[in-house]
């Protein structure tokens, strides 16, 4: 299966795209056994690939020991982009996609979107809020977006699996709240996609908002702001039917940022 737009659809006619990504080079951002990330440049415009070159069975036992499906490939990406763009969810723009091979363990894809640039992730743009407090319209406006694009996403079937506030890009200049502004969601490599969401992977992308704005200085307010928006009901209702959600955010906020902190060390 290969799909190209422009401008890999002229450069690449006649020739084997799976040859060209290869030779394809750039600045390097992840570079493993079996799959690599790079920023390259085509025609004066900035793209990112992701080359995918089969899996290890190590890789596969891991995951699967940890409960956790490996990500096969790039179709996962490739299909949640097109399904987010469905849906009016802001994402990367995907400009090439290929994949060949049955055997999961010797299967071959690649995807490519657009460098999105200018933009600063939502964790880098609130870093200081806990110390610098933002203008209440900006807080209000960003909260207000972030919740309307997860509870979209969510109810066309898609959940995250690594829902993050570094994974939601805020497009520069960002000058007002009250003018158009757009922020984007992106590494999507482990989306899953469905008819309808499960209750416990719904969860677990909110746990994910929650554990990485912990230490940007949301007040309870701004929670039950951003719940009131995502659940679009009173936030009587929410305190009364999400009382799972509540009594275990905590506690697993708390374990993911064990895990992150052991990782990092």
């Amino acid at each position: 299966m290969i799909e190209l737009k422009e401008p890999f659809a002229t450069q690449w006619r006649g020739k084997d795209p799976f040859a060209e990504v290869v030779k394809l080079e750039g600045e390097v951002f992840r570079a493993l056994e079996s799959r690599r990330t790079i920023r390259f440049e085509m025609e004066g415009e900035g793209y990112f690939l992701k080359y995918h070159r089969g899996t290890t069975l190590k890789e596969v036992v891991k995951n699967l020991a940890s409960l956790r499906m490996p990500v096969l490939g790039a179709d996962r990406e490739w299909f949640a982009i097109h399904r987010l763009e469905a849906l009016g969810v802001d994402t990367m723009n995907g400009v090439a996609f290929g994949q060949k091979g049955h055997n999961p363990l010797e299967r071959t894809s690649f995807i490519i979107t657009e460098d999105l640039s200018p933009t600063i992730s939502l964790e880098d743009y609130c870093a200081d809020w806990a110390v610098n407090s933002p203008d209440v319209s900006v807080k209000r406006a960003i909260i207000k977006r972030v919740a309307e694009m997860v509870r979209e996403m969510h109810r066309g079937g898609v959940n995250h699996r690594d829902c993050y506030i570094c994974h939601f890009l805020l497009h520069l200049p960002f000058t007002s709240p009250t003018a158009p502004f757009k922020i984007s969601v992106i590494d999507l490599h482990r989306a899953q996609i469905r008819r309808v969401v499960p209750r416990r992977w719904r969860d677990k992308d909110l746990i994910g908002l929650y554990f990485s704005s912990m230490n940007i200085g949301l007040t309870l307010r701004d929670i039950y702001r951003f719940l009131s928006i995502y659940f679009s009901v009173p936030l009587r209702d929410i305190i009364k039917n999400e009382s799972a959600l509540f009594s275990t955010a905590r506690v697993k906020a708390q374990k993911i940022q064990k895990r992150t902190i052991r990782k990092s060390l």
